[in-house]
């Protein structure tokens, strides 16, 4: 009987103990912090050790809910994606402005974002693309196809921009909007070694008044 016992009360080879599987959901908060790490700094430099004490969950519980850290950075990289994906749906689909303003809206926002972090974080999809060399390859595809779900959201504003003669009758929308990220990712990054949302303003100033109507 005490043996039944003692293997009934022996856990489970890579459970994480009971008191980090109550009351919390363990796994989004090792994705959490995964996020605030990866846009202070590289997916290269990031150890899940530092990750790990943020959060407060032991070394063996990181490998109940991740089987790498490449399974962890697709994670952090969905959590994140999708956050924005929702960020710029909130400004570039507002109806009540137009649709160039939405674009103003959207940067004013992200300079806010930057400075309430003191230019500490920056574009995780930025970052890691920025040592993509390094990154374990299945991250190449990911990021070209969240740049591309961006560019695509951005094209469609400027379409609407186009019909409202707002923007120049030329212009192509699809063409503008990747021109758009490249330039953009650039602009967060001066700014962040600046400390100073100036390049931003440059950057977005410059792009409006490119597009628009004399």
């Amino acid at each position: 009987m005490k043996e039944i016992i003692h293997q009934q009360n022996k856990p489970r080879r890579g459970r994480p103990p009971k008191s980090y599987r109550e009351g919390t959901d363990t796994r989004a908060l090792l994705i959490r912090s995964g996020v605030e790490v990866l846009t202070e700094s590289g997916f290269a430099t990031a150890g899940i050790d530092g990750i790990l004490k943020k959060v407060g969950v032991p070394k063996g519980s990181f490998y109940h809910y991740f089987k790498s850290k490449e399974d962890f950075g697709h994670a952090v990289i969905e959590n994140y994606a999708n956050y924005f994906a929702a960020k710029l749906d909130k400004y570039l689909l507002d109806d009540s402005v137009h649709p160039v303003q939405r674009i103003i809206n959207f940067s004013n926002d992200a300079k806010q974002g930057i400075v309430k972090f003191e230019f500490k974080r920056g574009c995780l999809v930025g970052n890691l693309g920025q040592e993509i060399a390094i990154l374990p390859e299945s991250y190449r595809q990911i990021l070209q196809d969240i740049f591309k779900d961006w560019q695509a959201k951005l094209a469609s504003c400027l379409v609407v921009a186009k019909q409202n003669s707002e923007i120049k009758a030329d212009a192509n929308c699809a063409l503008l909007a990747e021109y758009f990220w490249i330039g953009w990712e650039g602009a967060v990054m001066r700014a962040r070694l600046l400390e100073s949302v100036q390049p931003l303003d440059l950057y977005i100033d410059t792009f409006i008044s490119s597009i628009l109507i004399n």
